[in-house]
């Protein structure tokens, strides 16, 4: 009578080692991914698909300090500027080898996203396979020559019969956005390509070469408001920022002005809609509200990118930081969590009859090629 018992005693107790063994099994990857947050000693690589000197690299060597202070174990982050194809070329390397290990993050800008949104053949990331830790959003402002005689947004329908002129760098560059912005206010716009820089477009307005321009915030505070308060240009609207329902809403940096949505009511007479609209109000938020993005690989254990997240939070908070955010962001604050995931997803998805739309206006009317 005692051997069954002590078969079932043994049977009991092996059953008990096996339990313990699986539940050890289930606690092995969560402690060894809980390690995997702590990255004292380890460099970080903050990979920016740009050269050095741009707007991109500029933000990059803004935040990576930051990061290296909050990051558990305070890495050491260096910028890698990877330039090529307009951001192609470092974001393709970027997905082809980063591991999911938070040693590297990668930079995204407009530049990054217009490719993408357009299909364009050479771009072989997806941003489905990354996850944003953080958005970082910027505005800007359309003005024209005073020379028109136009006093605000409200005298445009003295435009309608005048040809107008803006100096581009490329109708796929970041100013994609006015040259889909201009059409929907109805103005007869002729784009001329192949300005190397918003600045190199700016001054061929002071020249008097253009007659209409927009600048990014910080371009115009420091560039292009010295001429409006030389009576040489009229502020028409800002490209505004979005809230949290994603609704495009007056810039705080430019409460007194309209933003694109509100301009484009006061000339027609009606609010925005419709296909072309959603179109370019992708391209709009991909450019301006979301234009920078620091992504990790999607894979990557969630304790790591809530450690970066946690780190984005803290350095909000620092006084260097906010100290340095005006020069450096054009006083437009950085988002993370879900703020930055709706900016991510407006910013990141386009519908396909959108894309087909914009393709097909591109290339019959500026022959791009994708």
């Amino acid at each position: 009578m005692k051997l069954p018992f002590r078969k079932s005693t043994a049977a009991k107790a092996s059953l008990t080692f096996a339990a313990a063994l699986s539940a050890a099994a289930l606690l092995l990857p969560a402690a060894a991914t809980a390690q995997s947050a702590e990255f004292a000693g380890k460099t970080i690589e903050f990979v920016i698909p740009f050269g050095v000197g741009g707007g991109s690299d500029t933000w990059a060597r803004f935040n990576a300090p930051f990061l290296s202070k909050y990051l558990p174990g305070n890495p050491i982050v260096v910028v890698k500027n990877v330039p090529g194809g307009g951001s192609i070329t470092g974001s393709n390397r970027f997905a082809a080898s980063a591991k999911p290990n938070g040693l590297e993050v990668l930079g995204t800008s407009a530049s990054t996203q217009f490719p993408f949104l357009l299909g364009d053949t050479r771009v072989q990331y997806d941003y489905k396979d990354w996850q944003v830790v953080m958005a970082a959003p910027t505005g800007g402002v359309t003005y024209v020559s005073s020379s028109l005689g136009v006093k605000s947004v409200k005298d445009l329908a003295k435009l309608k019969n005048k040809r107008l002129v803006f100096a581009s760098q490329g109708a796929t560059s970041l100013d994609l956005v006015p040259l889909l912005g201009y059409r929907l206010l109805g103005l007869d716009v002729h784009h001329v390509f192949g300005m190397k820089s918003r600045g190199e477009g700016r001054l061929a307005f002071e020249r008097g070469e253009a007659t209409i321009d927009h600048q990014t915030t910080s371009a115009y505070l420091k560039s292009s408001l010295p001429l409006v308060k030389e009576g040489k240009a009229v502020p028409l609207f800002s490209w505004g920022v979005t809230d949290d329902n994603g609704n495009i809403v007056r810039d705080p940096t430019f409460p007194d002005l309209p933003h694109i949505g509100e301009a484009i009511q006061i000339v027609t007479g009606k609010p925005p809609s419709g296909g072309e609209w959603e179109a370019f109000k992708s391209f709009l938020i991909a450019g301006f509200p979301a234009q920078k993005l620091l992504v990790l690989p999607k894979a990557t254990p969630q304790p790591i990118v809530e450690a970066y997240r946690n780190a984005v939070r803290k350095m909000k908070q620092d006084p260097e930081y906010q100290a340095g955010k005006e020069e450096a962001l054009g006083g437009y604050e950085q988002v993370t969590d879900k703020a930055a995931e709706s900016l991510y997803r407006e910013g990141t998805t386009l519908a396909p009859h959108a894309r087909s739309w914009v393709r097909h206006h591109l290339e019959k009317n500026y022959n791009a090629k994708f």
